[in-house]
């Protein structure tokens, strides 16, 4: 047997680094596997304000704003490009030129990277067009999505208008995920199992007639109808004496179906299934527009780096 004889070991590929904002702003080095975290405030802000807007060309202003506000210091424009110096030297180092400065500002590039945020939009959307249909691969899909989240998005950065915006976008997907998620444990026939969870976020977000809803739906399904309704007067009474308005339709005929001894109340109410099922779509399209006009940023930047 001869050298050639032996097969060579497969050449190990590292993974790809990948931008997390799910939680404190992290960079993970594929190639090494460590976690490579910005020691400043203002580090993190500026990393997760350029992670945000990747592909696209950022103002000086627009960053001196996110980073001090209304106070910026008088030399900020020579601050900014110091603060830029210190993370192209943090990134993980690659012959591809994570952010080049422009004229007027600074641009970063993926490249072959890719984003937590990325990955949650699109588990998130492939869960939720799952659930009607498929329950439990919809579970699976919106549990993973939602595992990704280390702690509040952008937990650590949130003082400009960019990276305060992104946060409030995404805690507003991550509830949308988490209703989801309960309705298909809902349709899977998980109803005992998931009340207590559900309870909890009543009392965590108790402006949210989706979570009210789906408990209520929960409770009647364990033969728990009294408490059901229990749980309605229980939102009334908040949403009243806090925003002075009565519950939504779906709340009411919710209600009216558990007095009503309905055997089976569905997730949704007739006359706003038609409506519900349209925003759904689409949310699903605004998402894979989005992810589509970050993957093409991707491809042009790539080209323009090879010529």
């Amino acid at each position: 047997m001869t050298v050639l004889d032996v097969a060579a070991p497969a050449p190990v590929r590292a993974e790809p680094t990948e931008f997390r904002l799910l939680g404190p702003v992290v960079v993970h080095d594929g190639s090494s596997g460590a976690g490579i975290v910005p020691t400043g405030a203002k580090q993190r802000a500026l990393l997760a304000t350029l992670v945000i807007h990747a592909g696209e060309r950022l103002p000086v202003d627009r960053l001196v704003e996110e980073l001090w506000g209304d106070r910026p210091p008088a030399n900020a424009p020579n601050a900014l490009q110091a603060h830029v110096a210190r993370l192209r030297r943090l990134l993980p180092a690659r012959s591809h030129k994570w952010i080049s400065t422009l004229p007027t500002g600074y641009l970063l590039t993926l490249g072959h990277a890719s984003t937590d945020v990325e990955r949650f939009t699109r588990l998130s959307r492939q869960g939720r067009a799952a659930v009607p249909d498929n329950p439990r691969y919809a579970s699976e899909l919106l549990g993973h999505a939602l595992s990704l989240w280390q702690g509040l998005a952008l937990q650590d950065s949130r003082h400009g208008p960019i990276c305060t915006a992104e946060a409030e976008r995404l805690e507003e997907q991550r509830l949308a995920t988490l209703e989801a998620l309960y309705e298909a444990s809902l349709n899977c026939g998980r109803y005992a199992e998931i009340t207590c969870d559900l309870e909890r976020l009543t009392m965590d977000h108790p402006l949210r007639e989706r979570f009210y809803d789906l408990l209520m739906i929960a409770l009647f399904r364990s033969g728990r109808e009294a408490e059901a309704l229990g749980v309605y007067e229980r939102a009334r009474r908040h949403l009243v004496g806090t925003l002075g308005v009565e519950p939504g339709p779906a709340l009411r005929c919710r209600m009216e179906a558990i007095l009503n001894h309905s055997p089976t109340p569905a997730a949704g109410h007739p006359r706003h299934a038609d409506l519900a099922t349209q925003m759904a779509h689409l949310q699903t399209r605004i998402d894979q527009l989005v992810c589509d006009q970050q993957e093409l940023l991707r491809r042009v930047q790539q080209e323009r780096e090879g010529r």
